[in-house]
């Protein structure tokens, strides 16, 4: 039985994931889910038992690093090894530089989304060389392009491209496979309770959601990307083809990234 940890795991992409695989593997996959809202996880936890996965609930705030090395030392006492960490949790902001007054909450961002996954994948990474096991860490596509008004969201999702590129070269003599996923725009909650200027809650989104990609179809290419062991998933035609123009017509990409905004929030 293999023993897969989710961050994120109280809705949106994360609980999606760890239906996904529970569907998918039944009594064949434990599932440990982590996130701040005790009773979600409960909720996400119901629903994968009656899919026949076994499950764990660790309430984890990933901007603690005593919590990451907690959840990692509960899962293994639990279940006696770790086969994945899908590096899910994270957080959304949305303001125009100019307009931010205090950093505190720069600060904050990059330690949910940035140092959250690098504390759980450092306390876990002996248990996956001994599995030779994977790890998925959720970028997104504000990662490989910089967008306007979203400063501190890309600035901690470049990070985690650049550490778990690394990373994934470290770990090639140990059979460990380092996944990151870049989503684009998925229909969840993250950007209504993502940080705004005053670092504060924003209460709605900054993006144009029509075409959002719906959060089955996004859980269901991070599994896929998991379990096939690719080293990266971009998201949507739209972000493979931004990503090369960026190297050859990087203005037409700027363009691209600023009318992806709603035009109220535009600068």
């Amino acid at each position: 039985m293999k023993t897969i940890i989710i961050t994120g795991a109280s809705d949106g992409i994360g609980a999606q994931i760890a239906r996904q695989l529970a569907r998918k593997h039944g009594a064949g996959v434990a599932l440990v889910l982590a996130a701040r809202n005790a009773e979600l996880l409960e909720q996400v936890a119901g629903q994968c038992a009656a899919l026949g996965a076994q499950t764990l609930v660790v309430p984890t705030d990933v901007s603690v690093q005593a919590q990451c090395v907690a959840l990692i030392e509960a899962s293994v006492a639990r279940f006696g090894r770790i086969d994945a960490l899908i590096n899910n949790a994270g957080r959304s902001a949305h303001a125009l530089f100019s307009e931010v007054v205090d950093l505190a909450w720069y600060e904050e961002l990059m330690r949910i989304n940035l140092w959250g996954s690098v504390w759980c994948t450092h306390a876990a990474l002996p248990h996956l060389k001994q599995t030779r096991g994977s790890i998925v860490a959720v970028s997104s596509l504000a990662g490989l392009v910089g967008v306007p008004g979203r400063t501190a969201y890309s600035a901690t999702k470049f990070a985690m491209g650049g550490f778990f590129e690394a990373l994934r070269t470290e770990l090639k003599p140990y059979g460990v496979s380092v996944t990151t996923a870049y989503p684009g725009v998925v229909a969840t909650q993250i950007r209504h309770r993502g940080f705004n200027a005053a670092g504060g809650a924003l209460g709605s989104s900054s993006l144009k959601e029509d075409q959002a990609m719906s959060v089955e179809e996004c859980a269901g290419l991070i599994v896929a990307g998991m379990e096939s062991r690719q080293r990266e998933v971009v998201m949507s035609a739209k972000g493979k083809l931004g990503r090369w123009m960026k190297l050859i017509a990087p203005g037409l990409v700027e363009k691209m990234a600023l009318a992806a905004l709603k035009d109220d929030v535009k600068p």
